[in-house]
């Protein structure tokens, strides 16, 4: 067995807290923070999975008002023991190089495409944390023999949790956080292509 590398000591008695995640330039490109535990996204990512975000980004781009940006593996810090990295987000902050993370005012979607090894989390924890953390919108994109469906949540404010708001395939229209028409089956290439 080979000894743990300094790094992934736990700084403090307590274990790991949102700032740390600055503090590991040696850790994995996809670090979350989850209940105070790092989560390394250490599987090889499919095809499908990048490809859909890459085209979903596009897609958001070019129909979000001047005033929403769209966020790529950027994390959240929720609390100071939670700080997800969402495949993507939607966000009202203004464009800083130099930033890492976001609050959770500062986000109005946030979209995980659901991977084998993050199924429970994206399904559960996720919509849980996010919810509590008062984000309006939620997005868990599944793989559904190779086109996208998307189980979209909107935020209760009265019970602080999610109500789900559809599943969408082939096409989604949603008016909010802005006005949004996808064309889900666009966002993919036909099997065999």
């Amino acid at each position: 067995m080979t000894a743990l590398p300094d790094w992934m000591r736990p700084p403090r008695e307590e274990g790991w807290f949102a700032e740390d995640l600055d503090r590991l330039p040696e850790a994995p490109r996809h670090t979350e923070l989850i209940d105070g535990a790092l989560v390394f996204v250490m599987s090889p990512q499919r095809w499908w999975h990048g490809h859909l975000v890459t085209m979903l980004t596009v897609a958001l781009m070019e129909q979000a008002p001047g005033d929403v940006r769209v966020g790529r593996e950027m994390t959240i810090k929720l609390d100071e023991r939670n700080r997800p990295e969402p495949d993507l987000l939607l966000t009202t902050a203004d464009y800083d190089g130099d930033r890492t993370w976001f609050a959770p005012d500062e986000v109005r979607l946030v979209i995980e495409v659901v991977s084998p090894e993050s199924a429970h989390r994206d399904r559960t924890v996720k919509l849980r944390k996010y919810a509590e953390a008062g984000i309006a919108h939620y997005w868990c994109i599944e793989d559904e023999n190779g086109a996208p469906v998307v189980h979209v949540y909107e935020l209760d404010e009265p019970t602080g949790a999610y109500a789900p708001a559809g599943i969408f395939r082939g096409t989604l229209e949603r008016p909010v956080p802005f006005q949004i028409n996808l064309d889900l089956d666009k966002l993919t290439p036909p099997r065999g292509n």
